[in-house]
């Protein structure tokens, strides 16, 4: 069988300032939409202040994650960025590079493959509100 790249993406508003989205719903959507059947998906967002990974998608989690950024990279200390660029996010970078851009999924038999208490989610790290656009990128077998 030949393999096929299938793309598209998700558009995201966000508020900034550590603003985590539940974007699984739109990814499962995407997988049925494009028929996808078996294979590896991409979920990538294409920006250095914000970040793409997984969580159990619950209150207590939604304020860990934060406090636990801001322990690591807080927001009111001088960055070397902020030296250069003067827009006060040095932070949201640092907190987007331990994240990470990117996460990739396995599908098969037409599912997207997570955890029971597994979620897709979009953090948004910068000092202000976004227009995101995750991008989805599949290689594999579709219908």
């Amino acid at each position: 069988m030949a393999l096929s790249a299938v793309h598209g993406w998700i558009e995201v508003s966000s508020g900034g300032f550590n603003d985590i989205i539940d974007i699984t719903p739109q990814v499962r959507k995407f997988v049925r939409d494009k028929k996808l059947k078996e294979g590896q998906l991409l979920i990538f967002i294409n920006g250095s202040t914000a970040a793409i990974s997984t969580v159990e998608y619950e209150p207590g989690l939604l304020k860990d994650i934060p406090e636990m950024m801001e322990k690591i990279a807080p927001m009111n200390r001088r960055y070397h960025h902020d030296d250069t660029w003067h827009d006060g996010n040095g932070y949201a970078h640092l907190r987007s590079t331990l994240t990470g851009t990117s996460f990739t999924a396995p599908v098969i038999n037409g599912e997207l493959i997570l955890g029971t208490w597994q979620q897709i989610i979009l953090i948004d790290f910068d000092n202000s509100s976004r227009h995101r656009r995750v991008v989805l990128q599949f290689v594999g077998e579709t219908e």
